[in-house]
């Protein structure tokens, strides 16, 4: 059963309480899910972090905890997520959903608990951006963002979905600390266009690897264009199942876990 090796601990910082589900031991991470839910293919590459040596933190911030992901429910919560609930902002550039003020005092206590030299934090698709809005906190050191999708507006411009002040606090940071930042996409995605990554590249130079994929790259199958690099697209070999080996590995060095940043 999805989430059956999992506990599960409501988490409460300012006006949010969301449900926690936690795995593993070693230092943490926390896996932010994409649309629509915490759904069972987060939940897998979840496993494969546990394994790995590390804490999952998942929390469940919109749709049904261990679903199975459809095209359908995708669309029910972009609809019911970026039009009405107001804890994300989905559409401008400059600004970062309120809901990453949670997931920041969820990194800080998931650091205490769980020790080492800090927590890595993936971002997903709606969740992309929040795993750079996060290094405000600093206990984040090892920023994920996987098809980062918002914000909607001027995409193809290169809008982000972070303040100009974490941008600068990233920023500082990256090279304070000798950070960097790790970011996957499909070439092809719309969501996540050409623009986007490069003004990553811009505002970080230096500080950013983009591992950025062919369709051919992609599960065959699925019904849906090549998006979820890490999850509904993840093939079992090649150089899409390639971007997860990196992702674990990047997570493994900075989390104290490996000795080299190597591809």
């Amino acid at each position: 059963m999805p989430l059956s090796d999992y506990s599960c601990s409501p988490f409460t910082a300012g006006p949010y309480t969301r449900p926690v589900y936690r795995r593993g031991a070693g230092p943490a991470v926390i896996v932010i899910h994409e649309v629509p839910a915490l759904h069972t293919l987060v939940i897998d590459f979840a496993d494969r972090l546990a394994a790995a040596g590390m804490t999952v933190f998942c929390p469940s911030l919109f749709g049904t905890p261990g679903s199975v992901p459809t095209k359908a429910a995708a669309v029910k919560q972009l609809f019911l997520n970026i039009c009405i609930r107001r804890e994300f902002s989905a559409w401008s550039d400059g600004r970062s959903s309120p809901i990453v003020d949670w997931l920041r005092a969820l990194a800080k206590q998931a650091h205490d608990e769980c020790g080492g030299p800090g927590v890595g934090a993936i971002g997903m698709c709606f969740t992309g951006g929040f795993a750079l809005a996060m290094m405000t906190e600093p206990s984040v050191i090892a920023p994920v963002l996987s098809q980062p999708s918002l914000p909607i507006r001027g995409a193809r411009t290169g809008s982000i979905d972070a303040t100009p002040a974490e941008i600068a606090c990233a920023r500082r940071r990256f090279e304070a600390e000798d950070l960097s930042l790790l970011a996957l996409r499909y070439r092809s995605d719309a969501l996540v266009p050409d623009a986007r990554f490069r003004r990553y590249e811009r505002e970080f130079p230096g500080r950013v690897e983009s591992i950025e994929l062919a369709d051919e790259d992609a599960r065959a199958g699925t019904g849906m264009a090549p998006h979820s690099v890490l999850t509904v697209h993840l093939p079992e070999a090649g150089p899409g199942k390639a971007a997860e080996t990196r992702v674990i590995a990047f997570l493994q060095q900075r989390l104290g876990l490996t000795g080299s940043m190597a591809p």
